[in-house]
Order: C-alpha cells, then sequence, then structure tokens
C-alpha cells in the first residue's frame, strides 16, 4: 500500500496546529507545534475501540506531546471507526458485542477476535501513513519515531510495531494475549505498558501475559488498581516522559538527520 499524503484543512489555536490529511482512502490527522519547530520526533496515536482519531484521549496525549515536548502527533481512523464506514462484518461483530454485555457475558472473545481482523488492515494503512508522513520537511526519513495507543490501539500497534523497524519506542496497555503474543515477541525496543489490576474485562494473568512476551531488555509495567476505565490520567504524563527520553528532542532529531 503506497498513497501520497493530503492535506485537507489546516488550523491553529492554543500553540497546536492542527492538520487533517488522507492517504488514499485513510483519514488522518497532524497535530505539530503552532510556532515551526523544524525537524522534530513523530508520534503515532492508535486510539481505542468505538472512538476515532480525534477522540479526547487522542487529542489530549497529542497536546502533552506538542506543547510539553515540540514533537508531532499522528492519529488515522482505524477500519470501520471514525470517517470510515462500517463493512457488514463490522456491523456483526459490534451487534455480538452488545448482545453479550446485554447477557451478562464476557465481550473479551469477540472483542479479541474482532480486533485481529481490524489489525491485518491496519498494519499496512499504518506503514502507508507514516512513509507519506516521513515525505514531509519537518519530520523527514531519518527522526525517531514513536508509537502510544492503548486498548485497540494496541491491537493494531503491536503487530504494526514488529513489522516496521522505523518505530523507536512505544506504549501500549489493556489488552488480551492472544494474537498479540507473536509479534510481541518480535518487539525489541523500550516499551512502556499500562495494566489495570482490577480490569473486570481483562483478566489480570492476561495481561501479565503479553508484558512478558515483549522481547525488549527495557519494559516497564505499570500496574494501577481500579477498573479497565479508569486508568490514571498521571499515566499519560508517564508516557510523556517516556517518549522524551527515548525520543530526545527537536533539535536532537535535526542533528541526527
Amino acid at each position: 500500500m503506497s498513497s501520497s499524503l493530503l492535506f485537507t484543512s489546516d488550523t491553529r489555536a492554543d500553540g497546536v496546529r492542527e492538520r487533517d490529511f488522507t492517504v488514499g482512502e485513510i483519514p488522518g490527522v497532524l497535530w505539530s507545534p503552532e510556532s515551526d519547530p523544524g525537524l522534530a520526533p513523530l508520534v503515532l496515536v492508535g486510539h481505542g475501540g468505538g472512538i476515532h482519531k480525534k477522540a479526547p484521549a487522542s487529542a489530549g496525549r497529542a497536546r502533552r506531546l506538542v506543547l510539553g515536548l515540540g514533537f508531532h502527533v499522528a492519529a488515522i481512523d482505524a477500519p470501520g471507526h471514525g470517517d470510515r464506514p462500517r463493512t457488514d462484518h463490522d456491523e456483526r461483530e459490534i451487534d455480538a458485542m452488545f448482545a453479550a454485555r446485554e447477557a451478562g457475558q464476557p465481550e473479551g472473545p469477540i472483542i479479541v477476535r474482532y480486533n485481529a481482523h481490524l489489525a491485518e488492515q491496519a498494519v499496512p494503512e499504518w506503514s502507508a501513513t507514516l512513509d507519506a508522513l516521513q515525505e514531509l520537511p519537518e519530520i523527514g526519513t531519518g527522526g525517531p519515531v514513536g508509537y502510544w495507543g492503548i486498548n485497540m490501539g494496541t491491537a493494531t500497534g503491536v503487530p504494526f510495531v514488529a513489522s516496521d523497524d522505523r518505530i523507536t519506542a512505544a506504549v501500549f496497555g489493556q489488552h488480551w494475549p492472544d494474537f498479540l503474543v507473536e509479534p510481541a515477541r518480535r518487539i525489541t525496543v523500550p516499551i512502556e505498558f499500562d495494566l489495570q489490576w482490577d480490569d473486570e474485562h481483562l483478566p489480570r494473568a492476561a495481561g501479565l501475559e503479553l508484558f512478558d512476551a515483549f522481547a525488549s531488555k527495557e519494559k516497564t509495567l505499570h500496574a494501577n488498581a481500579g477498573r479497565h476505565k479508569q486508568l490514571p490520567r498521571f499515566e499519560a504524563d508517564s508516557a510523556v516522559r517516556f517518549f522524551a527520553r527515548h525520543l530526545g528532542t527537536p533539535a536532537a532529531a535535526a542533528a541526527a538527520a
């Protein structure tokens, strides 16, 4: 998959420049410092299930990285999410999840199955998006690239990071091991991993199994008390510090190019 990047909008507010774009049929958004920083690191953000590229979690992470570190941040809509139409397969899987929820049955097996299907399409889309973004002079091909995705963002991100050696460091968390164990064993870049100790959907042992599978010599587990949707906000600040350590600064990126 290979397509050029086309910007469709460009706005600036509160220190952040936001540009919507498409890469072929893939809709995305690129956040950058409002004042041109020159060459700077890039972080790719994978959103969670049922939301979209500009959801508050993605936009909030982007603002932290742009305003705090001077980075560029990009997100794309996953298949069947945001500005992308749902297929009949998407509708069947979503209906199955809601039916399980209403019946008080575990949603995990359905989510795992559906996310595995989405990841097959999302991995080449992320690669094509990164190809296109690296053609921009303010990003370039030689600078460091991070990946940040929790929940479904982990489901699509782990296979992507395992298959693309341009990724320098990654933040993952809150997903079942299943189809992710094999690609996780091929990941050696530094990892930060978030886990909710009292997650009502994801058994604690399952999260620990996925963390254990990563082959990274530097990997850190952040386990917090609380249920699935109670991941503390301070974990976002920790992730920003993690990327600052491993991706450097805009000045360092420029010197490395």
